[in-house]
């Protein structure tokens, strides 16, 4: 039975590994799969998934204007299609988050979404939150913040390298730009209340 799938974490957890491995999987079985990943982040060239510890795969790629339910319904006739590996699903609208829906329950089509739950101020991308209340299944993956604990928040730093509190919901950088923390230093940094360490 299909089901659509949001696998969320602060960054550097792993997410693109995690999806590059799924694909993998399916394709030594002979199975077909369909990689996406945001028009928008083309750090390692547009339209590829890369990894952190260097595994890559081209992707189609997606922007707001981007109908999945159309695109996977032409790639399951064409070739057919055993599952749907998304990349960068934050960057999703709400819309297509719904066209999702209806590529599992109409297409019969699995789909696994990997994405950011927040962003650098807390706040939920549209994207996480439609798949937080739409998903089948939220599979949390984890890093740690530098302290030991769970980290499950991102700061931005600015080019000085201080923690941003303000700034457009999108910006995209790596590890030069992102630090994943807990929830307390976040807090220190960005709402400015005292860590209790």
């Amino acid at each position: 039975m299909a089901q659509l799938y949001f696998y969320y974490s602060a960054m550097n957890a792993g997410k693109s590994t995690s999806l590059l491995q799924s694909a993998y999987n399916y394709q030594e079985r002979g199975m077909t799969v369909a990689i996406y990943t945001a028009a928008l982040d083309n750090r390692f060239g547009l339209g590829k998934v890369s990894s952190r510890i260097g595994l890559a795969m081209d992707a189609h790629i997606f922007d707001e204007n981007f109908d999945f339910f159309k695109h996977i319904s032409q790639l399951k006739a064409q070739n057919g299609l055993d599952c749907v590996l998304l990349d960068e699903a934050q960057f999703l609208s709400k819309l297509q988050v719904r066209q999702l829906t209806d590529v599992v329950d109409s297409l019969k089509v699995p789909v696994l979404a990997f994405g950011l739950r927040t962003d650098f101020l807390g706040e939920t991308f549209a994207g996480s939150q439609a798949l937080l209340a739409w998903a089948d299944k939220l599979i949390e993956l984890k890093t740690i913040c530098h302290c030991g604990r769970k980290a499950n928040f991102v700061v931005r730093l600015d080019e000085h390298g201080n923690a941003a509190r303000a700034g457009s919901q999108v910006q995209i950088g790596g590890n030069e730009s992102y630090v994943s923390m807990c929830r307390q230093h976040f807090k220190a940094l960005v709402w400015q209340q005292p860590a209790t360490d």
